[in-house]
């Protein structure tokens, strides 16, 4: 029997058992990584806009108080503590560190911006609430310091 011969009994996977095959693969995914890829995007998207409320500290005044207009908070104080959600959440949120309660404000920002600042948005925002109950729900995987914070105080205990 030659190469050729056993080429030619040996059948072909189909179509639908190559796509199988890859559909098993993209499993081995690790939840890790993914978790790793939420962190860092959700991160971008809000230090950006921290850091554009800083550049121009009188036009974001001026927004809160003529486009904005959250409810209940003056824009003097809505202001300011939207951009501290904005510049240390990311930060927390890269390291890895109190993951989980560092999406709590970032929930409730996406929550307001969403019914109150820009409902026309709600893609946007439905993918930023996609990830943070991700990182809430799922924690910030291995890639974090709260894994190896965990890591440690199970070896204490």
């Amino acid at each position: 029997m030659t190469m050729t011969m056993k080429m030619a009994e040996t059948p072909s996977p189909s179509l639908l058992g190559r796509v199988h095959r890859l559909y098993d693969r993209l499993g081995l995914l690790p939840l890790s990584v993914l978790q790793l890829m939420a962190r860092v995007g959700m991160a971008v998207i809000f230090w950006r806009s921290g850091q554009a409320k800083l550049a121009n500290w009188d036009l974001t005044l001026q927004l809160f108080a003529n486009e904005y207009k959250v409810p209940v908070l003056p824009p003097e104080i809505a202001a300011p503590l939207a951009a501290a959600v904005e510049l240390s959440c990311p930060v927390l949120l890269v390291l890895g560190l109190f993951t989980r309660l560092a999406t709590l404000p970032m929930i409730g920002m996406t929550l307001v911006i969403q019914s109150f600042v820009y409902p026309m948005a709600w893609v946007d925002h439905l993918i930023w609430m996609t990830l943070l109950l991700l990182l809430l729900s799922r924690g910030p995987g291995i890639f974090s310091l709260d894994h190896l914070a965990k890591k440690a105080f199970d070896r204490h205990m």
